[in-house]
C-alpha cells in the first residue's frame, strides 16, 4: 500500500521493512494544519528539534528544551492519523547516561503519542540505543552532520570525507547493530552514502546525502520557502511561501490604508438577521 492511499499510521517496524522496497518519504513538522497537509502523504514525519530555528528564531538547535519538544508533538500528533509520528530528543536530554535518555525519550512518547524518538550519535550513542530499544523505545538514529553537535564538528560541514569515511560507517553500522529502526544520514558525501546504504541492514534517510539512500527528508519550511534565512545547498524548493506571504501581507496593507478592505462583501448590515 502506498502513502498516499493508507489510513492506518505504519510502525517503526513498518519503516525498517520498506529498505530495498520504496523510498520512504519523510518531512518535518511542528503544526497541526503542518501535519494534516502533508500526512498520508508522508510515510514518516518529523518533529524535529528544527524548531528552534525555524519557528522559534533560535540561532541552533542547542536551546530546544523538552518543553518545546512535547508542545509542538503534540501539536503534530492531532494532525497525524496515516504517517509514523517520531519526536526528536532535544539536547541534554539522553546524553548523559542511558537511564536519563529512556526517562526522557519514555516522557516525550507518553505525552506526544509518537511511536519513535530520534537522537544523534553514533558508536557513542550505541549502548543508549541498546538500551532505549531493550525496553519498548523505537529508535531512529542520526549521523553524519548531527546539528546538536555543530559546536565540536566546527559548523554545519559535510561529514565523512577522506579518512573519516571509515568512522562514519563504523558510526552507521554500530546504530543498526544497536537497534535502531532507521538513520538518519545528514550532509554525507554521495559516494559514502551509497554504500553505507548497502552496507546496514536497516533503512537510511538522507538529507544532504544524495539519491542512494533509502529515503529522504527534508524540513517542511525549507522545502516550501517558508524559511529563507538561508538556503542549504541539499534542499530544493518545491514553492516559495514566505514570497507570497509577504506579497499577499503588502496587499493586506495597501488596501486597509486606502480603505478598500473591509468592502461590503466582508460587513454586517444593520438589518441582516442571525448572522
Amino acid at each position: 500500500m502506498s502513502a498516499s492511499t493508507r489510513t492506518t499510521a505504519p510502525l517503526p517496524a513498518d519503516i525498517r521493512a520498506m529498505k530495498g522496497r520504496q523510498p520512504i518519504v519523510s518531512l518535518t513538522a511542528y503544526t497541526t494544519p503542518m501535519a494534516r497537509a502533508m500526512d498520508g502523504l508522508c510515510d514518516l514525519v518529523l518533529v524535529g528539534d528544527s524548531v528552534g530555528m525555524v519557528v522559534h528564531g533560535l540561532p541552533s538547535t542547542l536551546p530546544v528544551t523538552m518543553e518545546m519538544m512535547i508542545l509542538h508533538g503534540q501539536a503534530v500528533a492531532r494532525g497525524l492519523t496515516a504517517s509514523l509520528l517520531v519526536v526528536d530528543m532535544p539536547f541534554g536530554s539522553y546524553e548523559e547516561t542511558p537511564a536519563q535518555a529512556f526517562r526522557n525519550a519514555a516522557r516525550l512518547m507518553a505525552e506526544t503519542g509518537a511511536a519513535a524518538v530520534k537522537l544523534e550519535g553514533g558508536r557513542t550513542m550505541a549502548e543508549t540505543i541498546a538500551f532505549l530499544t531493550a525496553r519498548g523505545v523505537p529508535v531512529m538514529a542520526h549521523v553524519g552532520l548531527t546539528p546538536q553537535s555543530v559546536n565540536t564538528l566546527g559548523g554545519y560541514r559535510v561529514q565523512g570525507r577522506g579518512a573519516a569515511a571509515d568512522g562514519l560507517l563504523a558510526d552507521a553500522r554500530a546504530v543498526a547493530e544497536a537497534g535502531a529502526f532507521a538513520v538518519v544520514l545528514e550532509k554525507v558525501p554521495a559516494g559514502l552514502a551509497a554504500s553505507i546504504t548497502a552496507e546496514v541492514a536497516i533503512p537510511t534517510i538522507g538529507i544532504g546525502a544524495a539519491v542512494d539512500c533509502d529515503g529522504q527528508i527534508l524540513v517542511v519550511d525549507d522545502m516550501l520557502g517558508l524559511f529563507d534565512a538561508f538556503k542549504p545547498k541539499f534542499v530544493k524548493r518545491y514553492a516559495r511561501l514566505a514570497e507570497d506571504a509577504r506579497s499577499a501581507i503588502r496587499t493586506y496593507a495597501e488596501d486597509v490604508r486606502a480603505r478598500r478592505f473591509p468592502a461590503p462583501d466582508h460587513t454586517f448590515a444593520d438589518t441582516e438577521p442571525g448572522k
